[in-house]
């Protein structure tokens, strides 16, 4: 299984890396981590850009379901769903909770709400990862 430190490590030279996100706890079924709201991230208007929700969040489902693999497996997201709720203003930083609602042998599904650090829920993600034999 994977720590903490060797996944941040992998994310780090690519896009979840790129965006900041934070790994704080990981479990087979539980991940939990941060994204700090930077200005390349928000809207003009100074607020979280709901794309990067959605990859703050993809980013989650994929570590939750990398954590269940078999040997020589590998995932991909195949479908994803997101509820807006709330704004996040730039300079504050979000939480993404993580959830396993199925793990099954060849797909999990994941559910991740995002929150401030007050509490305030901006969204709620629900993901499908597919899991699939090696390769790259």
């Amino acid at each position: 299984m994977y720590d903490i430190a060797t996944l941040q490590q992998l994310l780090a030279p690519i896009f979840p890396g790129l965006m900041g996100v934070r790994l704080l706890s990981l479990a087979p079924e539980h991940v939990v981590a941060e994204l700090p709201v930077r200005a390349d991230l928000c809207t003009a208007g100074g607020i979280a850009h709901g794309g990067a929700l959605m990859a703050f969040a993809d980013t989650l489902g994929a570590v939750g379901t990398v954590l269940n693999l078999g040997a020589g497996k590998r995932t991909t997201t195949t479908d994803s769903s997101t509820k807006f709720i709330g704004a996040a203003r730039v300079g504050t930083v979000l939480t993404g909770d993580c959830v396993a609602l199925h793990r099954g042998r060849t797909t999990m599904v994941w559910q991740t709400s995002i929150s401030t650090a007050d509490g305030k829920l901006c969204a709620v993600v629900t993901q499908t990862q597919l899991v699939l034999d090696g390769g790259a």
